[in-house]
């Protein structure tokens, strides 16, 4: 009987004055972060020699190059951004964020998408990696876009045994209108876009948002000049067709979108400019009875693509 009540009186009861310390220590802390986010964790640890290591190592370079690395920062454009499959490689998250439903769906996305490393970071480094910007506590990593060459939108058409439909955009700054025309390459069956190198948009999280994923099965290549990348293509037995609201043909009357074609697209402003207009084999318009003077590079490539597709089928 003794040595039964040496073992009871052995156990600690209820402490006075704990303050309810015992039942807050039972409450809920919410849902647990991702291995990435635990520190002490193996999977923190790689993911953060990880990110160091790609920061360190430098961007090889393709055929047709590579764009240069970009931030997305804010809460709401980082969601989209991960909704919308742009590629990244980094989800930064600042230390002791108020965790709303925009973190946890962007923790959430990136963690199912898989190969996205988790890093957190303090608030005065993620103001240096964005310049000051409202970041919001959330800043995505999105990769160099790895441009493809010129000859190789050709070369995909002639592998798979069709006349190659290409767009070339002269003159097209805003990533927006880029990724619309990709999109509508990819709609109509075209095997790429080309952009130049200087002086145009390029491959950036605004472009693929617009393109809504076809970017990702849709080449963009980037020509050091475009006037030679066309050259080279008329030599190759393509023709060029450049739209131009002063175009001597309709494009509805133009037999060349029968056969292999790149079609080539100005800026809305200032339309083609001067030598990649004559570089063309024709200069085509589309009629337009409302009146308006000209449309979007997106819309007027669409059109377009939209016409020598329906002579393809």
């Amino acid at each position: 009987m003794a040595a039964n009540n040496r073992r009871m009186s052995g156990k600690k009861g209820a402490q006075v004055g704990s303050g309810g310390q015992r039942r807050k220590g039972l409450e809920g802390k919410g849902p647990t972060p991702p291995a990435e986010m635990r520190k002490k964790h193996k999977k923190n640890r790689i993911a953060t020699a990880k990110a160091k290591q790609a920061a360190r190592r430098p961007a090889p370079r393709g055929r047709g190059g590579k764009g240069t690395s970009e931030m997305v920062v804010g809460r709401n454009p980082v969601v989209e951004a991960l909704r919308e499959g742009v590629p990244a490689s980094t989800l930064y998250v600042q230390q002791f964020i108020d965790n709303d439903e925009r973190v946890r769906e962007a923790l959430q996305l990136a963690a199912d998408r898989g190969g996205i490393n988790l890093m957190e970071a303090p608030r005065p480094e993620l103001d240096r990696m964005t310049n000051g910007l409202n970041h919001q506590g959330l800043v995505l990593q999105v990769p160099p876009y790895e441009y493809a060459h010129p000859e190789d939108l050709a070369a995909a058409a002639a592998d798979a045994g069709e006349d190659p439909l290409i767009v070339a955009l002269d003159g097209v700054t805003d990533p927006r209108n880029l990724g619309a025309v990709v999109r509508s390459v990819a709609a109509f069956g075209g095997h790429g876009v080309v952009v130049p190198e200087r002086r145009a948009a390029g491959m950036t999280a605004g472009a693929w948002k617009t393109s809504a994923g076809t970017a990702a099965r849709t080449p963009v290549a980037r020509a050091t000049n475009l006037t030679r990348a066309l050259e080279a293509y008329k030599k190759a037995g393509i023709a060029v067709v450049g739209l131009a609201a002063d175009g001597e043909v309709e494009v509805g009357d133009l037999e060349a979108l029968d056969g292999p074609v790149v079609i080539v697209v100005g800026s809305e402003g200032k339309g083609l400019s001067r030598l990649v207009g004559e570089t063309c084999d024709f200069r085509v318009r589309i009629p337009m009875p409302g009146g308006a003077e000209s449309l979007n590079a997106g819309v007027a490539a669409g059109i377009v693509l939209y016409e020598a597709a329906s002579r393809r089928v």
